[in-house]
């Protein structure tokens, strides 16, 4: 007799169990301004963005070390897109546009050296907020780091920004 009780419950529960589930369905409604499409500079940031901390290494262009030339080249090539590989010859690639128009995965050039030349180190745009343009690269002192074009050694060493996608 308990027998037949306990599978008569046992029975009864898993069908009051599976007959209790309910279909649920979405309210909210998708629109296309919801979704913002990525686009291949975001994908070169993003990998940029990945070697964040990796050390300084004149040449280097892995994680055991990059300079701030390796480090764009190698972004741009992990994403299927040629790029020149010192800053140099970057600089030679793309056309001028101002840092009004700037947008993320422009490239930032500078002169950080006394010595003659003109281009010897390259930024990536990552973002641009309330007209503060940031960006990331290899510095020799930090490593691969994303600073703000406001601060004043960069603000000085600034020489143009070129869009190269």
């Amino acid at each position: 007799m308990i027998k037949k009780l306990l599978c008569i419950f046992i029975l009864s529960f898993l069908m009051i169990s599976c007959g209790s589930s309910k279909n649920v369905t979405s309210t909210t409604k998708r629109t296309t301004t919801d979704t913002k499409e990525i686009t291949v500079a975001d994908k070169i940031v993003w990998t940029a963005v990945s070697y964040k901390g990796v050390r300084y290494k004149y040449g280097g262009t892995t994680n055991k070390g990059m300079d701030c030339s390796g480090l764009i080249h190698t972004a741009f090539k992990q994403r299927n897109v040629e790029i020149p590989r010192t800053s140099r010859e970057m600089y030679a690639k793309g056309y001028d546009i101002s840092l009004r128009k700037v947008k993320r995965g422009d490239l930032l050039f500078f002169k950080t050296a006394r010595k003659r030349g003109k281009v010897n180190h390259v930024g990536l745009v990552t973002s641009i907020k309330n007209g503060d343009i940031r960006f990331i690269h290899a510095t020799s002192s930090r490593g691969v780091i994303v600073t703000s074009l406001n601060q004043d050694y960069w603000n000085k060493a600034f020489i143009k920004a070129k869009r190269v996608l």
